[in-house]
């Protein structure tokens, strides 16, 4: 068995992948890391990947990259939690207005409701709304 999550640069992304690396953990299974997104692809993405391996490693976690060949996020995350091996999905999620929740569209709302399996949503650490 595995949990999978989703690459990302923005800080949603990185408490969520930190999130599954201590999950995977408390499952002593192995961590499945979709991306980066060809858009994110750089030193600094390449940098974050290998400090997210090695901390997975240091709490004996297997960590395995699958790259991203330029398809929706959305898509892939749906389609891992299919998989007969993803017990769980962990995706990061960010505070919305009112109006952005109903005008805009939603990668994690989609992969909540679409997902074949449990998903956990994390947000990153924010401070007090003033």
């Amino acid at each position: 068995m595995s949990v999978a999550v989703g690459y990302g640069s923005s800080r949603e992304a990185r408490a969520a992948l930190q999130a599954a690396i201590h999950e995977a953990a408390l499952r002593a299974t192995t961590l499945e890391i979709m991306g980066p997104d060809t858009a994110e692809q750089s030193s600094e993405a390449d940098r974050h990947m290998e400090a997210a391996i090695e901390a997975a490693a240091a709490l004996g976690v297997k960590a395995n990259l699958r790259p991203n060949e330029g398809l929706d996020p959305g898509d892939i995350m749906i389609d891992a939690s299919y998989e007969e091996d993803v017990e769980l999905i962990v995706i990061g999620v960010r505070r919305r207005s009112p109006v952005g929740k109903l005008f805009l569209g939603s990668t994690a709302q989609r992969v909540i409701l679409e997902a074949g399996c449990p998903v956990t949503a994390v947000k990153a650490d924010v401070g007090p709304a003033t």
